[in-house]
């Protein structure tokens, strides 16, 4: 099955390109409430399933031994930007178990944030693991073996007890088989698994609704989008989409980017989860895509669904600033 155009990009009123795609939203009874291309195809999720990879954070109780609250919970699921802010925080949380940023196996990269780069360039700094945008994640995970008595060295691979843990909860939650017959390895190094993109829709749904889940994993799921809902800029960093996306109505939207063009997103207020993928793996594309389907699915809300369609309708522009072209939703969205 070959999904339909998603997107279309503007250079003028000429379609310079065109970008393909499939959406599923769902209800936690399973139940497609709409769907476009082929939901069935297996996608690797990236990190927009940090939340639930995060669960054991907070069912083993290492979230309250160590007194993590909306901050700490919310970088457990990001991707941030690598600002100060994010890699202090990052830095806490492992010295509240009585370690420092060599626990993490998550590799180095420079922020991506430019001013946080800049900066740190020009004190004649390097970036180290706290900077990578998945070291709060990281994190999270080595204060969950901290506290369970699981040696934390080697926690990203897949037969660590930790990653064992992970897997357990993106079963039980999205309700597939994650095995190794469908697993590759993620750019922080953990294990991730392809399955069927409509499935992570229904997992995100029994996140935001609890239903399907056991009370204390319908507790810890609740308790983290709500972290993430309430700290956006620790979820993402200065002027991102998700950042922005969540900012336009507080505490009603969850969403959360992964590489390769995913989104995955929840709405408490109708239970539905959303998860959604750009074929060709573009960002922007995808930032496009969750945005159309987000004012969809809200146009109730009319001044809301207005500020969504603002933001599925971004702008070209030219080195000098001018608007030269836009990046649309494409029919199927519209």
């Amino acid at each position: 099955m070959t999904n339909p155009v998603l997107v279309d990009v503007l250079r003028g009123a000429v379609v310079e390109s065109a970008h393909r795609g499939a959406v599923a939203v769902f209800d936690a009874d399973g139940k497609a409430v709409w769907e476009i291309g082929d939901t069935h195809r297996p996608v690797f999720p990236r990190s927009a399933v940090k939340a639930i990879q995060a669960l054991p954070l907070v069912e083993s109780g290492a979230a309250d031994a160590y007194s993590f609250g909306d901050k700490e919970l919310a970088l457990a699921c990001a991707s941030h930007s690598g600002e100060p802010a994010h890699t202090e925080l990052a830095r806490t949380m492992l010295a509240k178990a009585g370690l420092d940023e060599s626990a993490l196996e998550c590799g180095t990269h420079w922020p991506s944030d430019q001013d946080a780069t800049v900066a740190l360039a020009r004190t004649g700094g390097v970036p180290n693991a706290l900077h990578n945008n998945c070291s709060g994640k990281h994190a999270g995970f080595v204060c969950t073996c901290c506290h369970s008595g699981i040696d934390h060295h080697g926690y990203v691979k897949a037969q660590h007890g930790m990653q064992e843990m992970i897997r357990e909860a993106m079963e039980t939650v999205t309700g597939a088989a994650h095995d190794v017959d469908h697993r590759g390895t993620d750019g922080c190094s953990i294990p991730t698994y392809a399955v069927p993109l409509r499935n992570f829709a229904i997992g995100f749904a029994k996140m935001v609704s609890g239903k399907g889940l056991g009370p204390i994993r319908a507790k810890a799921a609740q308790r983290l989008l709500s972290a993430c809902m309430a700290e956006p800029f620790l979820v993402s960093g200065t002027d991102r989409a998700d950042l922005k996306l969540m900012q336009a109505s507080p505490g009603r939207i969850f969403v959360k980017v992964g590489a390769e063009g995913v989104y995955c997103a929840a709405l408490p207020e109708l239970g539905f989860g959303i998860a959604l993928k750009c074929d060709g793996g573009t960002g922007r594309a995808a930032e496009v895509m969750i945005a159309a389907v987000l004012a969809r699915l809200l146009q109730s809300d009319r001044e809301l669904s207005v500020e969504l369609l603002r933001q599925a309708n971004p702008p070209i522009k030219s080195r000098v600033g001018a608007e030269v072209g836009a990046l649309r939703p494409a029919e199927a969205l519209r």
